[in-house]
């Protein structure tokens, strides 16, 4: 008898076991399959000039004391970059990042099936790190975005790249954290809200693809935080909201028409918290607000704490960010705001960095 109601629990174990075993299991071959096509090489060349005496003494000595003066002439030199890219569309749009194609003289992109061709640049963003490139082909393999507000901590992830002109190439990972800034773009106003992954990425995977379960853009794999200038286990890509609403800009006015609220904030912590007697450790608080801007005219005030916009939870100044980096001037957003411990909604109309709400074309 004892012997069979071991038997039993076993048989129970292995059952359970199996089923869990089951439930974990992702199966990532559909995603990779849907894309490493629309994954692309993208090799630029670039131009130089230094001094024959730069040149013969490594430095720039010379070139500070004689200014352009410096004797014997400049030296023209070519150097070679690389990334990856993204197509969008059928008929050759590529989206990549602005670090990857910035100033370069030519872009050759590569696709999977090895076919080369000429890449022009309709539009960059530098403060989002990103870039459309086209290229002359049509009946491409494009990646479809998702909806990265969906993006949950904690599933799985493919980072696509074609970082050796090989074909492209697929690793995989979790999604490690949201709204990540690294204050790797430099200005203040540049957009950083990166989705954070460990999904293995180096250099040249720059402006490849990240994508979930389905095979369906979340990110464009950007940055990697390491010590020596190679994966250590942090990637770090710019979420998919944002990458089309840049996209989609630059296709159509050849600038980013870019939202502006007019504040500067700081992130809820246990003191500000005691100081104004809160209940709850969360929100930012409006430490500074531009004069006629869009907050000063919806009636915003110091020391308002933004809970909430756009129906998105705000705790983060870079979370505030990305929320209003994927809107317009002229868009009406409500704030949800707790001021003196009550809660109230405020509509702003957004405006762009002219103080309204008009179009802002790039005509370079």
């Amino acid at each position: 008898m004892k012997k069979n109601i071991n038997l039993l629990i076993f048989s129970i174990l292995i059952i359970f076991t199996g089923n869990l075993s089951g439930q974990q299991h992702v199966d990532l071959t559909a995603a990779a399959e849907n894309s490493v096509h629309a994954v692309v090489h993208i090799k630029t060349e670039f131009s130089y000039q230094t001094s024959v005496w730069q040149d013969f003494f490594g430095g720039t000595f010379w070139q500070d004391f004689f200014g352009n003066n410096a004797p014997g002439g400049y030296t023209e030199h070519k150097a070679m970059g690389a990334g990856s890219g993204v197509i969008i569309s059928p008929d050759g749009y590529i989206v990549t990042n602005n670090h990857v194609v910035e100033d370069a003289q030519k872009i050759t992109v590569t696709l999977n099936d090895r076919r080369e061709i000429d890449a022009t640049i309709v539009g960059t963003d530098p403060k989002t790190d990103l870039a459309l490139i086209k290229i002359n082909m049509d009946h491409l393999p494009t990646l479809e975005f998702a909806n990265s507000d969906e993006v949950r901590i904690g599933e799985w992830v493919l980072a696509v790249g074609n970082p050796f002109n090989l074909t492209s190439t697929v690793t995989a990972g979790i999604v490690s954290a949201k709204a990540r800034n690294l204050d790797i773009l430099g200005e203040y106003s540049s957009v950083e809200s990166f989705i954070q992954t460990d999904a293995a990425v180096n250099q040249g995977n720059s402006g490849g693809a990240l994508v979930n379960t389905s095979g369906k853009l979340i990110g464009i794999n950007s940055a990697i935080l390491s010590g020596t200038g190679y994966y250590t286990g942090y990637s770090f890509a710019i979420p998919s909201n944002i990458v089309k609403k840049v996209v989609d800009d630059l296709i159509k006015y050849n600038s980013v028409q870019r939202a502006y609220v007019g504040i500067a904030v700081l992130t809820v912590d246990q003191a500000i918290a005691d100081e104004m007697h809160l209940e709850e450790i969360k929100g930012v608080i409006i430490k500074q607000i531009s004069a006629d801007g869009a907050a000063e005219r919806a009636g915003l005030q110091i020391n308002d704490i933004i809970c909430s916009i756009n129906g998105h939870p705000v705790n983060s100044y870079s979370e505030l960010k990305e929320i209003i980096a994927v809107a317009s001037p002229g868009d009406k957003v409500p704030f949800v705001i707790l001021r003196n411990n009550k809660k109230m909604t405020i509509t702003l109309e957004l405006l762009n960095d002219l103080g309204n709400t008009e179009i802002l074309y790039n005509n370079d």
